[in-house]
């Protein structure tokens, strides 16, 4: 399937895709991710692993579209559940990590 990622066409498969990701270990999910195999991968690396590119090069929605239409299963990012114990503001310092004594 063809596709453009960072202004640059890719001819891609999904063949293509597992055996570039074969024996790559999965960074910490951040953000979106992308299953491939039975391993979840953030986009970013995946596309960059894939296209050889920065990963600074491409947004996380032109690869999930390219791994989309191959026929891989995309998750966006996990929100967190806030704590419900502390009042709204300590619950902005926590997400923004801030100290907890503040």
């Amino acid at each position: 399937m063809r596709c453009v990622i960072a202004r640059f066409p890719f001819d891609l498969t999904k063949s293509g895709v597992l055996e570039a990701m074969k024996g790559i270990k999965p960074e910490e999910v951040s953000g979106d991710s992308v299953i491939i195999g039975r391993r979840v991968y953030p986009v970013k690396q995946v596309g960059e692993v894939v296209t050889r590119q920065d990963r600074r090069d491409f947004s996380a929605g032109e690869v999930v579209r390219a791994m989309t239409k191959l026929g891989f299963t995309c998750r966006g990012p996990q929100a967190a559940t806030p704590t419900p114990s502390l009042d709204p503001m300590q619950q902005a310092s926590a997400l923004l990590g801030a100290p907890a004594d503040v």
